[in-house]
């Protein structure tokens, strides 16, 4: 025997249903944590505070970081140079 049962509820009808507890308040509350965490988040990528924080020392972070990019790519001294 197959029984085939449709009801036509809501959620909120079907969780009074079976007794279960309304959960949209607790939702609305983490998903309210989860924005502020975001926004927070968000206003640490402008473009001045990345270069803030990539570079601390100002002029002197540029010159080192140069100097990083030319001898990674063969353009600073040689070994032989160094003495090694």
């Amino acid at each position: 025997m197959k029984i085939h049962v449709d009801i036509d509820c809501t959620p909120e009808e079907a969780r009074a249903f079976f007794g279960l507890p309304d959960v949209a308040p607790m939702q609305a509350a983490v998903m309210k944590e989860m924005q502020d965490r975001v926004l927070a988040a968000m206003k640490g990528t402008d473009a001045e505070t990345l270069l803030k924080t990539w570079v601390p020392a100002g002029a002197a972070g540029i010159e080192q970081m140069q100097k990083m990019f030319w001898n990674a790519f063969g353009g600073g001294t040689s070994n032989k140079e160094n003495g090694k």
